[in-house]
């Protein structure tokens, strides 16, 4: 066979256990040793002996962005770029979001033309801004089988851990669907790393809802999983910090090379103001 390592020009790694790639719509039943292909630039960055056999969705051909009346259905198999310069966004604020999420997507031009959203959302790790994107308006994912089963699954319940998610073996990521309703919502967004270029050390979006002034915090890349407050209208400074220091146990904060703990519940604190007076109008920052 080909090497599989050589396939997008991205990764080096050969995968040499893996005997078989075949198209995911002729792989038949899950077995032992599957895995899904997609972008593959997490796949093939580092060994995986435990693969046999990858089962490739590239050629599923999916509409990478669609807009619906019930709101944008993104694939699984997206690429980030394509993504970045979707003209189906359906707003100039929206447009902004999702380019400063794609953007904190750190990688070169190769890599945002290659790793897929789907793939950002299943490696669940804590700085995919796929998830803070998803997390934060919302959005809802679609799971399915290869043998036809389906469920749906919030974006902030699908990842559930650093580098855990809620799929089962088998499953596979179809699409993320951001709701019609949250589109409409006004975003205030913040992103901090150790240096310029760094990966994410704390990554939160705020929002607001135009109809009933409700008020939702999410909160990702400083913790272990998405975490989202919600609040019925725009809280007070106090109150929101007493919010976000109940609301996120002291070991969710991640503890890595890019940041350590309390200095990533502290940007957290910070942003979250930020985010509140820039949505109350009141941003002095």
């Amino acid at each position: 066979m080909s090497r599989p390592g050589s396939r997008d020009g991205v990764c080096g790694v050969d995968l040499d256990s893996v005997r078989t790639v075949v198209p995911a719509a002729a792989a038949g039943r899950w077995q032992p040793g599957d895995a899904w292909l997609a972008g593959g630039t997490y796949l093939f960055s580092e060994p995986q002996r435990h693969l046999r056999r990858l089962r490739d969705l590239t050629g599923e051909d999916w509409p990478p962005v669609t807009a619906t009346p019930g709101g944008l259905d993104i694939a699984a198999t997206c690429t980030i770029a394509e993504l970045a310069r979707s003209t189906v966004v359906p707003s100039t604020a929206l447009r902004d979001l999702v380019r400063r999420c794609c953007e904190a997507f750190l990688a070169s031009f190769k890599i945002w033309n290659t790793a897929t959203v789907g793939g950002n959302l299943c490696t669940a790790l804590p700085a995919g801004p796929m998830i803070s994107l998803g997390a934060a308006l919302d959005g809802t994912c679609l799971l399915l089988t290869a043998e036809g089963g389906r469920r749906e699954l919030a974006v902030v319940d699908f990842v559930t851990g650093e580098g855990r998610t809620a799929l089962v073996p088998g499953e596979f990521l179809r699409s993320m669907t951001l709701p019609a309703a949250t589109l409409r919502s006004p975003t205030a967004f913040r992103r901090g790393s150790l240096f310029v270029g760094g990966r994410s050390a704390a990554l939160l979006v705020g929002r607001t809802d135009p109809a009933d002034g409700s008020f939702v915090l999410t909160v990702t890349a400083s913790t272990v999983r998405p975490t989202q407050l919600r609040f019925g209208a725009l809280p007070t400074a106090d109150t929101l910090r007493q919010a976000v220091t109940d609301g996120i146990p002291a070991e969710w904060y991640v503890d890595d090379v890019h940041g350590l703990p309390r200095w990533r519940r502290h940007l957290t604190l910070l942003f979250a103001e930020q985010i509140r007076a820039d949505l109350a109008g009141r941003s002095t920052w």
